[in-house]
């Protein structure tokens, strides 16, 4: 009876597990079936979060730098269904590579009857001729021009380059060294300064008891970055200037120096006393010798003295004094040598002068030797040059990373928007940039945002070059005129519109390529203003008066005013986002007015914009228009390698420090 029992409890456990069994695989069979339905329904309807690349493609690690670099996933701030086609709320704004101000032929009709509508007709060109370059680029027919700059060879260089004076001037002063100079390179000049003249150059000719004119020379011999820069003065690698007849000391003086875009370093001056024993040598060699002035004292001791120290056995050092090395009418043997760690200058046989690399110049940049002055050339012979050079397109500093990338733009508002103002071929000056102060935490993070705002350039190459790294980094804004220094407002103008409009920034900022931004500093700043004021903040000007003679002439047809209204140097200055949608509006109301200097064009709107609602204006000099100061906000005027430099003594000394020097 009991085993009958256990034999229908056996069976019935038996029916049990494979009733177990059946139910498992007709579940396993169910979720293949919709897992095979459900992936590619997600893969059609274009699902945000996945992506059929994605899935195919392995995971690539990147180098240890892009690891630290790579911020941590967003989270989705709503929870939503895996079907749904609707967008996340953190999803980034698309990048947009063109700028969105809007621009029509009312926008260049100034209703002016003066020379500010040349300005406006001006850029109407520009527009147009910018219009259809970039329809060019957009079609693809400028594809051939890339191929001839890839398939460009090495240039190759003499070792050596030699010209007598007459076709030094046949080459307006100018001798080419096509590879530039390296370690070893030497430039012998061979030449006579020429007679004092009296001096017609107003800043100089000062006239002295009211009859005698003040003699002028002096010459200049300098090493040139000629291809550095395009449509600008080139840097100054390397100046040397003998001023025979003195300058403000009223001695003969060699003064050293560089200079980029117009802004000059601190000289090297030597008047004819020999430097320190405790200061810096220069490859061993000190940086001034002696040379003899008449005031040195040395023609106080009488003879009586010397034939007394004699008598009594005193030994003195015998010292050999030169006159300084250079005189007028006289002809005289110039050698300039690149020795390790800076240039030195020997006249005649005798090492006169030392000068230390300079952060920022290198020898390969120096491309072109110029002689200017009082002073007649017999020939010039540079040797030991290099023999190539790998490449002096301007794109060659491009660094094609991901490292470098910039992160998307957030779809929330943005504390700080800084828009730089850039040139197509500036392509080193863009690149370190991105690798120094974009770099910072703040920009990382997406609380501040900073776009380069470039137009369209001359050459179509550069144009090709530009959109390739527009789309690879994703930070250039391209204002699609043909460039030009008189319409540099346009892209003030941009960079407000894409800062009210693009990312909703509470402050706007604009600076220069050639300007390292401190961002925590210029944020900070900001902060200081109350809350829901507006404001206005650089190192302001007040009172300037145009200048009306010169380089930078401003003709009253032009700006018809006596004064300037207060404004902010160009390089780097803040606003609030209400001033900048005010310009944006005025703008394309077709009533904005403007001007070729943009920054005073700026003080302009501001100054129309406070008549009507109260604007904080905030004075500082860290926002520094020339070079650099201690504890800087920006610094103007300052060379890709000198604002990497800069970055590097942020990071590792935690405190602002310039890199004038080497």
């Amino acid at each position: 009876m009991k085993r009958g029992k256990f034999e229908k409890y056996d069976m019935f456990v038996s029916l049990s597990r494979q009733r177990s069994i059946q139910i498992l695989i007709g579940a396993g069979l169910l979720y293949m079936l919709l897992v095979s339905l459900e992936i590619p329904f997600v893969f059609r309807t274009g699902f945000g979060v996945v992506s059929q690349e994605a899935l195919s493609r392995p995971f690539r690690l990147e180098s240890e730098e892009d690891l630290e670099e790579r911020g941590a996933p967003t989270r989705p701030n709503k929870l939503i269904s895996l079907n749904s086609l609707q967008p996340t709320q953190s999803r980034p704004i698309e990048y947009r590579m063109l700028s969105g101000l809007a621009f029509d032929q009312k926008t260049f009709k100034s209703g002016r009857g003066d020379a500010a509508s040349a300005l406006y007709k001006s850029a109407a060109v520009a527009w147009e001729v910018g219009k259809t370059i970039w329809g060019e680029i957009e079609s693809g027919k400028a594809k051939v021009i890339v191929k001839n700059i890839q398939n460009r060879s090495v240039e190759q260089c003499p070792h050596s380059v030699s010209l007598s004076g007459s076709d030094l001037l046949t080459r307006k002063q100018v001798m080419v060294l096509p590879c530039g100079l390296t370690l070893g390179s030497h430039v012998t000049l061979v030449g006579k300064p020429r007679p004092a003249h009296a001096e017609h150059e107003p800043k100089i000719a000062l006239v002295k008891d009211e009859e005698d004119a003040v003699m002028v020379s002096q010459f200049m011999v300098e090493l040139q970055g000629l291809k550095i820069v395009e449509g600008e003065d080139p840097p100054r690698v390397l100046h040397f200037n003998p001023r025979l007849k003195g300058d403000w000391s009223g001695k003969p003086v060699i003064e050293l120096n560089t200079c980029y875009r117009m802004q000059w370093g601190s000289a090297l001056r030597c008047e004819g006393w020999k430097s320190k024993a405790e200061e810096e040598t220069v490859d061993g060699q000190v940086k001034c010798e002696k040379w003899i002035r008449d005031d040195d004292g040395r023609s106080e001791e009488s003879k009586a003295t010397w034939w007394l120290n004699r008598l009594i056995g005193r030994t003195k050092k015998v010292t050999v004094d030169w006159p300084y090395p250079f005189a007028e009418g006289k002809l005289f043997v110039l050698t300039l040598t690149a020795g390790l760690e800076g240039y030195h200058v020997n006249v005649d046989g005798r090492h006169v002068i030392s000068f230390p690399y300079r952060t920022g110049f290198t020898l390969e940049d120096a491309t072109g030797l110029s002689v200017m002055g009082d002073v007649d050339i017999h020939s010039v012979f540079a040797a030991s040059l290099p023999s190539s050079h790998p490449s002096f397109s301007p794109q060659r500093h491009l660094e094609f990373s991901n490292r470098w990338k910039a992160p998307p733009l957030p779809d929330g508002d943005v504390e700080l928007f800084i828009g730089i103002l850039s040139a197509g071929n500036h392509f080193a000056e863009r690149m370190a940039v991105r690798k120094s102060w974009m770099q910072h935490k703040l920009i990382k993070s997406s609380t501040v945002v900073a776009r380069f705002f470039v137009a369209l350039n001359g050459r179509k190459e550069v144009n090709v070059e530009l959109k390739k790294e527009a789309e690879f980094f994703g930070d250039i804004v391209i204002v699609p005129y043909m460039d030009n220094y008189d319409l540099v407002v346009l892209k003030t103008v941009a960079i407000c519109e894409y800062g009210v409009r693009t990312v909703s920034a509470k402050y706007i900022m604009k600076c220069d390529d050639d300007t390292f931004v401190r961002v925590d500093a210029v944020f900070n700043e900001a902060k200081k203003v109350p809350e829901g004021r507006s404001l206005y903040i650089g190192n302001i000007n007040y009172y300037h008066k145009p200048l009306r003679y010169g380089k930078w002439a401003v003709t009253y047809e032009e700006w018809p005013e006596e004064d300037y209204p207060p404004y902010a140097n160009g390089p780097g200055y803040i606003l609030s986002s209400d001033i900048a949608h005010f310009i944006v509006s005025e703008f394309e109301r077709h009533k904005l007015r403007m001007f070729k200097m943009e920054d005073v064009s700026m003080g302009m709107w501001v100054e129309q914009f406070n008549s009507t609602k109260s604007v904080v204006y905030v004075h500082s000099l860290k926002f520094c228009q020339f070079g650099c100061i201690e504890d800087y906000y920006t610094a103007h005027y300052q060379s890709p390698r000198q604002i990497t430099c800069m970055w590097a003594k942020l990071q590792t000394q935690g405190r602002p420090r310039c890199c004038d020097m080497r």
